[in-house]
């Protein structure tokens, strides 16, 4: 997607072998910066610390991390150092089943009785094609769900409102994002249509980044404050929700970014569509049942702490907003039941939040 005249991806590696490219999220919209990642444990760190978030992109993060942990590694000890890195990337965000799924897809084809060069070479074009499939599922939810987008507006002929919750953009992803691919794809289109964007407390990547690359990439949008969704509903001011997934069960209980449960019981109760956009690596087949998934439990001060730009001083700022003495809980995601979710929208087509329209998917 665009950053000005340029087109970017979210990961990505240029001539130096042993450095891999991705942008720092943290820093979003007030300072584009890059992170340079030259070990396993440099990965461990951007997604640990949200450096790069979203379900997709930490996943191929992983990937592109166990290629740098062979890549590095010594040679007499090169698979226990790539054994070592799969269970430490695994254990650096808990929620989102990309990161597993990565990790697990490419040390299946490590042969430890194999020689390091070969394994080198094996886990580059391994994490390269995990990145490329990802592009591609991407583009395929987008034209999946613009089918969503424009039979409203042939119904209303006047721009169709779509709620958004965080960031399922390309930013969380390697390129075109999940939420918004129906979205850039009717905007290319010249469907009318503008997107409400929650702002996404604690850590406000709606404000931060889905209106940043909204922004960039010239769609009609505005911010408004997380409790806001429910309100606009009641006005008749949203057509649509769509809202991305770090976890799905096969029975469609949907872990998503705290506060889209809320989203979904307004949606409910205004009568609106409520539509979840994922790959297919984002449905966690082993689960049943959305009180299975693991909720990431996230610090403290991200609650009790407001981030944002000092205009004098030119440069970040955190600013306590809570009482120095005040508890904080702060899970990273809720579960929203499948009785609640209209459909997914996933690279392999629209189906039912159902355990049978998931095998529709998959095939038993």
């Amino acid at each position: 997607m665009r950053i000005g005249e340029t087109h970017y991806r979210t990961i990505w590696m240029e001539d130096d072998p042993g450095v891999v490219k991705v942008i720092d999220q943290r820093l979003l919209p007030f300072k584009f910066a890059l992170l340079e990642l030259r070990s396993w444990k440099d990965a461990f760190e951007a997604i640990a610390q949200m450096g790069v978030r979203g379900a997709p992109l930490i996943g191929a993060c992983a990937a592109f991390g166990l290629y740098l942990a062979a890549y590095q590694s010594k040679k007499d000890k090169w698979c226990e150092e790539v054994q070592e890195a799969g269970a430490m990337l695994i254990s650096a965000r808990p929620t989102a089943v990309n990161l597993k799924y990565a990790v697990d897809l490419l040390m299946e084809k490590v042969e430890c009785a194999g020689s390091r060069e070969s394994m080198i070479k094996e886990l580059f074009h391994l994490a390269h094609r995990f990145a490329e499939d990802e592009v591609i599922r991407s583009m395929r939810i987008g034209e999946h769900g613009v089918s969503l987008i424009r039979d409203i507006y042939e119904r209303k002929q006047s721009p169709v409102n779509i709620l958004t919750h965080c960031n399922a953009g390309w930013l969380a992803c390697v390129d075109y994002g999940t939420a918004t691919a129906p979205i850039y794809l009717a905007h290319e289109q010249g469907i009318p249509l503008h997107v409400w964007v929650d702002e996404t407390r604690p850590r406000n990547q709606g404000a931060r980044l889905t209106a940043y690359e909204l922004g960039e990439h010239g769609v009609n949008h505005t911010v408004v404050v997380d409790n806001a969704g429910g309100h606009l509903m009641q006005q008749g001011k949203v057509d649509l929700v769509i809202v991305g997934s770090d976890r799905t069960t096969r029975k469609g209980d949907v872990a998503n970014k705290i506060g889209t449960y809320l989203k979904a019981l307004a949606a409910k109760d205004n009568g609106i569509p409520f539509y979840v956009a994922l790959p297919t690596t984002s449905i966690d087949l082993l689960l049943a049942k959305g009180g299975e998934i693991e909720i990431e439990n996230r610090e403290d001060n991200e609650v009790s702490h407001m981030e944002g730009w000092d205009e004098e001083k030119q440069k970040s700022a955190s600013i306590r907003i809570s009482p120095e003495g005040s508890k904080v809980v702060n899970p990273g995601f809720d579960v929203t039941p499948a009785r609640l979710v209209s459909g997914l929208i996933t690279e392999k087509g629209i189906c039912d939040a159902t355990e049978e329209g998931i095998e529709s998917l998959f095939g038993k």
